[in-house]
């Protein structure tokens, strides 16, 4: 009688989700799968051995990448937490200037929705003047880890069109548009250069 036999390897589906699938470019559906390497005997797993780790299959190209791909954050979580970001941002500014000038709030409402947040209005920047800084500053920083050079620009930018909403900057409005722009990740000299410029812009 002839006996066939081998090692193979085996994976079962332990998570499914949507991740952001560095082959297809885009947001796409995955599936989380465990190995384990398995004596066989004319093809069918046997004895079970050792384990060979884990691996996210997209489900759309059928690539399989580590499970450290997980972190990057899909474009919805990017879109949610950049408008986050830009609602705690106008949040901190209008505090530093007057909160309820309706220049500086109609121009915080605009730059929200430019982030995807069209939902955002004058009940929300009530509440939002309501939290504590520190839960408004998380989210800055949180959107400043997400954002590259040139869009970190951006984002100060349109802070610092709602501090001139209401006139010119005052020191509290500046103070708090250098603080934005530290939990965003970049330097003083480089704030500075885009806050004259956006002033000069204003002008």
């Amino acid at each position: 009688m002839l006996l066939i036999f081998g090692l193979s390897v085996f994976f079962r589906t332990v998570d499914e989700g949507v991740f952001h699938c560095p082959g297809c470019g885009g947001d796409r559906a995955y599936r989380l799968r465990t190995g384990r390497r398995w004596f066989t005997l004319f093809f069918l797993p046997v004895v079970p051995l050792g384990r060979v780790g884990e691996i996210v299959e997209c489900r759309t190209c059928r690539t399989r990448f580590a499970p450290s791909v997980l972190r990057a954050p899909t474009a919805q979580q990017m879109a949610a937490a950049l408008a986050a970001g830009m609602r705690a941002a106008a949040g901190l500014v209008l505090r530093a200037g007057d909160p309820a000038d309706g220049a500086a709030r109609a121009r915080a409402v605009e730059a929200v929705a430019g982030y995807g947040d069209a939902r955002y209005d004058d009940a929300a920047i009530e509440a939002d003047l309501r939290l504590p800084p520190e839960v408004l500053e998380e989210e800055v920083a949180r959107a400043g880890e997400r954002l590259a050079v040139e869009a970190k620009e951006w984002f100060l930018a349109q802070a610092v069109r709602i501090g001139l909403a209401d006139g010119p900057l005052t020191e509290r409005e500046r103070q708090a548009l250098h603080h934005v722009a530290h939990l965003l990740g970049m330097s003083r000299a480089h704030a500075l250069g885009v806050i004259v410029t956006a002033e000069g812009a204003a002008r």
